[in-house]
């Protein structure tokens, strides 16, 4: 019987049974898609990645990416997790980037080391296209809030840096923590839409040294709620810069995500602008939890 061995890692996570959970396959190039599709099914994360190979091809490693209903392009903290083990199971020394060749191309990976341990990884991302605007107010009757807990001096937007989600501003967190996703009025609101994800931020955090707090619900893909989205954070970091949300070309933000699931997430966010360019990087931390055989 062939058998994969995996690992079960916290992604933007400060410690143990926090962040956003993830499994990855170190060695899945005998997986048909189908099989992958089974396996992300099965363990139900928000996301689960499967190495193709063990050695680099043009410079990187092919991952591929599932959620427990689809494959997407890009996802952020898979992308983290993999390059975590990609360095500690695969390459097996200490070296400054890593990276992923994705559905959507290369995605580099730079790693800060403690002990000989990744500390830090941050991910560039790709040039955010800036799509589609939803009506406000369909929006928070969607999110079961009322039409004035929309921040109305910025857009719904879709935004994508690989996976477009809507970038939802709201005014407190009180507001943030109301949410009551109907889920009838969100399959409404994506039916014709290329971005089937909310990502819902306020400037009220649960802790002083943060400076936004974000929910995501994205129950099409088989994830009501995420605690950490790496992603939509990409995205939402563009949505800043484009819309001077902090009265700012350049921004450096520490984004937290999850508080309402138990699961709190520390995410960081990177811009800076150029031309009509918006250089783009989210960075966290990754522990390992747990490793073993799947059958």
């Amino acid at each position: 019987m062939k058998s994969y061995r995996f690992f079960i890692l916290d992604v933007f996570a400060e410690k143990k049974y926090a962040g956003n959970q993830l499994a990855v396959f170190s060695d899945a190039s005998t997986l048909s898609t189908e099989e992958m599709q089974a396996i992300a099914g099965e363990t139900n994360f928000s996301e689960t990645t499967f190495i193709l190979s063990r050695t680099p091809r043009d410079g990187g490693y092919d991952v591929r990416i599932f959620t427990p209903r689809h494959e997407v392009p890009f996802a952020g903290h898979p992308t983290l997790g993999t390059a975590y083990i990609l360095q500690q199971e695969i390459i097996g020394s200490p070296v400054e980037q890593v990276i992923l060749n994705l559905k959507i191309g290369k995605i580099p990976v730079d790693i800060t080391y403690q002990d000989g341990i990744p500390d830090t990884l941050w991910m560039k991302q790709i040039q955010p296209e800036f799509g589609a605007e939803l009506p406000a107010e369909a929006v928070m009757n969607m999110l079961g809030l009322e039409s004035g807990a929309w921040d109305k001096h910025f857009p719904v937007q879709s935004v994508s840096t690989g996976l477009p989600m809507f970038m939802v501003p709201i005014t407190t967190l009180e507001n943030l923590r109301r949410i009551r996703v109907n889920t009838e009025a969100y399959y409404r609101l994506i039916k014709d839409q290329t971005a089937k994800a909310f990502y819902v931020f306020c400037p009220e955090t649960y802790h002083a040294k943060n400076h936004l707090s974000a929910r995501m619900f994205g129950d099409y893909y088989g994830v009501p709620e995420d605690p950490a989205t790496g992603s939509a954070a990409g995205s939402l970091a563009g949505y800043l810069t484009r819309h001077r949300y902090l009265n700012a070309d350049t921004i450096s933000v520490r984004l937290e995500q999850g508080y309402e699931m138990g699961r709190p997430s520390l995410l960081l966010l990177n811009t800076k602008s150029h031309d009509e360019h918006i250089d783009i990087r989210v960075g966290g931390q990754v522990v390992k939890v747990a490793e073993g055989t799947f059958l």
